[in-house]
C-alpha cells in the first residue's frame, strides 16, 4: 500500500471524527482498521500515529490553522473536508517532519477529490502561509 493510499485512509477517519465527535478514540480506529478491512501493518501504524498525534497536538494545530486564515475568517467557518485535511497536513508537517512540498500537494489532490471546487486553492494557500511563518 503507498504512503498516499494510507494518508487518504487516515484523513477519512480524521472527517469521520471531525463529524460524530468520539470520545473513545482507540476504539474508533479499531472499528475503522476493521470496518474497512486494513490489513496493513504499516497502515495501521500510520493511521493511529496520525491521529493519536493530531489529538495529542490539537490546540496547537488549531490555532496553526487559525493563523493561517484571512483576518475575516473564522475556523467555524472552514468545512470538515477541508479542517481535516488541514489538521493531517499541519500534523505531518510540523510534527512528523515529512517534507512540505510532498504533504501539501497529496493534501491538495485529496482537497480536489472530496471537497469542494475551490477546496485545493484554500488549502495550498493556508499550507503555504504554514510553511512560510515556520
Amino acid at each position: 500500500m503507498k504512503r498516499s493510499e494510507i494518508r487518504e485512509l487516515a484523513f477519512k477517519l480524521i472527517y469521520s471524527l471531525e463529524i460524530q465527535k468520539s470520545d473513545n478514540l482507540e476504539e474508533q480506529i479499531e472499528l475503522y482498521v476493521e470496518n474497512n478491512n486494513i490489513k496493513n501493518t504499516d497502515a495501521i501504524a500510520y493511521i493511529k500515529d496520525c491521529l493519536h498525534g493530531i489529538n495529542q497536538h490539537e490546540e496547537e494545530i488549531k490555532k496553526t490553522i487559525e493563523g493561517s486564515l484571512a483576518a475575516d475568517w473564522k475556523i467555524e467557518r472552514i468545512s470538515k473536508i477541508n479542517l481535516s485535511l488541514l489538521k493531517l497536513a499541519i500534523y505531518e508537517i510540523k510534527y512528523k517532519n515529512i517534507p512540505y512540498k510532498v504533504e501539501i500537494n497529496e493534501v491538495v489532490e485529496l482537497a480536489k477529490t472530496y471537497g469542494e471546487d475551490t477546496s485545493g486553492k484554500f488549502i495550498n494557500g493556508a499550507l503555504a502561509k504554514v510553511v512560510k511563518e515556520m
